[in-house]
């Protein structure tokens, strides 16, 4: 409650991410975008601000942003800071500003749920359970200025920090809202591998798989998420100017990735208020170009298991926001370059698509650059992830759910027939079941297993080829029962792999 008197003071009482937020007594409210906080805040006495907070995404921040704004009457100001590369790609400042610019309008969100829509380039939404009458009056209640710096917001903020007080401009309003809660089916909790031909589909597999057996656990981010630990995403022909579907289900576009990209292959001096960018930990961060050293490794030694590069700065990153992406390999194994990296903490949903394809676009550059310098034939191999925490945050549990219903089962109907682990050729031969097992490609006999027993035979075959594909070795068990079917009724049903049983005509006639 404010206090009487010139030394008025306010209490911003936040509903939604209360700890992810700064707090001051005064009036002003201050957006940072992807800035962090503490670049501003320690420029500021607490009486010269009301609240500072960070704003990231524009679709799944500005909703929970206005209701908090719908709470704090006493809010009469906002410096929106929009200064970086980050907030451009984002555009969740930008949308914030067009809220207050130009309204909203009902409408259907990325989900396809009824919402307000900012009217604004940049897609933002919120809850139709807020009264109209409610987001107008806040719009027209508070007093907005936009900052290019941080400098620039400081002296804005101050500014403001000299008026006088003005009265609240209504009660806190609070509003429901609902949630979504997933259903949990059973599943390993560690270790999971994940393979598809490009990220897109990769993708959808991934966040398939988290939905469906991933635990779900308070984050240290005021919510929940559902998560998988030590999960392995490999993609093999993911193509060089990158796949997008139509229409793109993606959290990204083609705009936005050519702006990330150049975060990851690109240095960047440091910005006040910007912690690093990836391409700064890999490109002089350490005093060295972790990039272009990986290069020299590989033209001198093609084999070398050496080519590693690091983001983890023991120095600073146990408690002072570490990077997500931690490591990289890159290796070069008959003729096929492959780039794994690895995750502490993965945001699956949002983050992965354009991780994968920044990391992907990585690998090009130093392929390229190999090619080059080298007289070696190479060819482009697996882009690999792992990622330790796995994670889709719960406010994007129904964006994940209709991108699931409208993408997986299409997705994983798609058959290419083809397995690592080889192939089996199942006959009857002499009153048994003979299966031979063959190479992928040439076809060689590596191995012969007969029996009379379906469920023998699959024993002996998964104890010697544990990497069987799932539905391949699903698909080896109907077969085998098919088999043993027409071995115990041989004399009414005959075997072919891949088809049905058929009649044993020729006994059937010999009978009439």
């Amino acid at each position: 409650m404010p206090q009487t008197g010139h030394t008025t003071q306010f209490r911003y009482a936040a509903q939604h991410k209360p700890n992810q937020l700064i707090y001051g007594s005064g009036q002003t409210a201050v957006i940072t975008g992807w800035t962090v906080k503490q670049a501003i805040a320690k420029h500021l006495q607490p009486l010269e601000y009301a609240v500072i907070g960070q704003l990231y995404s524009p679709t799944r921040g500005i909703n929970l942003l206005i209701r908090n704004l719908l709470f704090n009457p006493h809010v009469r100001y906002l410096v929106v800071l929009n200064a970086t590369k980050e907030d451009k790609n984002a555009g969740a400042s930008q949308c914030l500003l067009d809220f207050f610019c130009n309204g909203v309008e009902e409408n259907l969100s990325d989900t396809g749920r009824k919402s307000w829509v900012i009217r604004s380039p940049i897609p933002g939404y919120i809850d139709i359970d807020i009264d109209i009458n409610a987001l107008e009056k806040l719009r027209h209640s508070v007093e907005i200025e936009e900052a290019k710096s941080i400098t620039e917001a400081v002296e804005k903020i101050k500014i403001y920090a000299q008026k006088e007080i003005i009265e609240s401009w209504g009660i806190p309003l609070e509003f429901p809202m609902s949630t979504i809660e997933p259903t949990v089916l059973p599943g390993s909790r560690y270790g999971h591998r994940i393979e598809g031909k490009t990220i897109a589909e990769t993708w959808v597999k991934i966040i398939h798989r988290i939905k469906t057996t991933g635990t779900i656990r308070p984050t240290g981010y005021d919510g929940k998420w559902q998560e998988l630990i030590d999960l392995m995403a490999v993609v093999t022909d993911e193509p060089d100017d990158f796949y997008f579907p139509e229409p793109n289900y993606l959290p990204i576009d083609r705009s936005f990735l050519e702006e990330y990209i150049s975060q990851i292959l690109d240095d960047a001096p440091h910005r006040e208020g910007v912690k690093y960018t990836y391409g700064q930990r890999l490109r002089s961060w350490f005093g060295r170009d972790q990039i272009e050293q990986v290069i020299d490794k590989l033209v001198n030694d093609i084999d070398s298991a050496r080519a590693v590069m690091s983001l983890w700065d023991a120095n600073q990153d146990h408690n002072d926001s570490p990077p997500c992406l931690n490591h990289i390999w890159v290796r070069i194994v008959d003729n096929e370059l492959s780039l794994t990296a690895t995750f502490r903490s993965n945001d699956m949903f949002s983050a992965w698509p354009a991780n994968a394809m920044g990391l992907r676009a990585l690998q090009k550059y130093i392929y390229n650059s190999l090619v080059k310098k080298t007289d070696h034939v190479l060819k482009m191999g697996a882009l690999i992830t792992i990622s330790q925490s796995a994670h889709i945050y719960d406010d994007c549990f129904e964006n994940v759910a209709n991108v699931i219903s409208s993408q997986y089962l299409k997705i994983s109907q798609q058959k290419d027939y083809f397995d690592p682990a080889g192939s089996f050729i199942i006959t009857i031969q002499n009153n048994q079941i003979i299966v031979e097992h063959t190479t992928p490609g040439s076809g060689e006999v590596v191995n012969c297993y007969s029996g009379k027993s379906a469920h023998k035979l699959s024993q002996q075959i998964f104890t010697d080829c544990p990497g069987l594909q799932v539905s391949h070795a699903m698909y080896l068990g109907v077969e085998l029962q098919k088999a043993e079917m027409a071995l115990l009724m041989k004399e009414q049903f005959i075997y072919e792999q891949d088809k049905p049983l058929k009649i044993n005509t020729y006994l059937h006639l010999s009978n009439v």
